[in-house]
């Protein structure tokens, strides 16, 4: 039977259900869900209910239909978004993932803009991962990393030269917390004298600032970042259909 409010639509409790599961990572991302048919036979409900269930899912982002395959959890793609905004190419066009280079890892007190957005309680630790990005040896972005510290406790004990060039991996891999979409936003500041350090440009000089809210499947924050770069490297890159 479908739990929830029974004054909601069939297919909407049902959509909660099965976004519930996958929330629950009764599905991993990558994996397929049962069919419409068996999920109809499961629940105790139509085919139709089932596909418009399906379909309010594969609107939202949450899974995807293959086709002759079946219908997966989707898994979110973010290597393409530094290459929306930064020019990460070498002499002969090839993309590359910068390399991720950690310089320094604390457990602190997280200040009142990171308990907004990771929806922590006021006076909770957080962990804060400072970062290098390098592109052919050259600094790239500086980022500033936090995560919550209940979700991610054991990271403090892994050293600077344990962490991959892609950190999403080893959140699934390692912590089990899936990012499942993020939200990004992009500013232009004057660098300041760290940052500036750190990217090996003047203190003043231009750069723009993303500013990464990742979520996972159940819309909850698992990561706040802030990443500088450059100005001079930024581009952004857009398709209009």
């Amino acid at each position: 039977m479908i739990s929830g409010d029974e004054r909601l639509p069939l297919y909407q409790r049902l959509r909660d259900e099965l976004s519930t599961r996958i929330a629950e990572q009764h599905w991993r991302a990558g994996e397929a869900i049962p069919s419409e048919a068996e999920l109809a036979k499961h629940y105790e409900v139509s085919i139709g209910t089932v596909r418009k269930a399906i379909d309010s899912l594969v609107k939202e982002g949450m899974i995807e239909r293959l086709h002759g395959k079946g219908t997966y959890v989707r898994r979110a793609r973010f290597n393409a978004s530094l290459f929306r905004f930064f020019r990460m190419q070498n002499l002969a066009g090839e993309r590359r993932i910068p390399e991720g280079r950690v310089l320094r890892m604390e457990l602190t007190e997280a200040p009142s803009i990171v308990i907004s957005n990771l929806k922590l309680a006021p006076g909770t630790q957080a962990i804060n991962i400072s970062r290098l990005r390098l592109f052919d040896g050259n600094p790239m972005l500086a980022e500033s990393i936090w995560l919550p510290h209940d979700r991610f406790a054991p990271l403090l004990a892994l050293k600077p030269s344990e962490f991959p060039d892609l950190l999403y991996p080893m959140y699934e891999q390692r912590f089990g917390q899936v990012i499942a979409s993020a939200k990004e936003s992009l500013t232009a500041e004057a660098v300041g004298p760290l940052h500036a350090r750190l990217l090996q440009i003047e203190a003043g000089s231009p750069v723009m600032v993303i500013e990464r809210l990742a979520l996972g499947f159940d819309q909850h924050p698992i990561e706040w970042r802030l990443s500088r770069g450059p100005a001079s490297e930024f581009r952004y890159h857009v398709e209009i259909r």
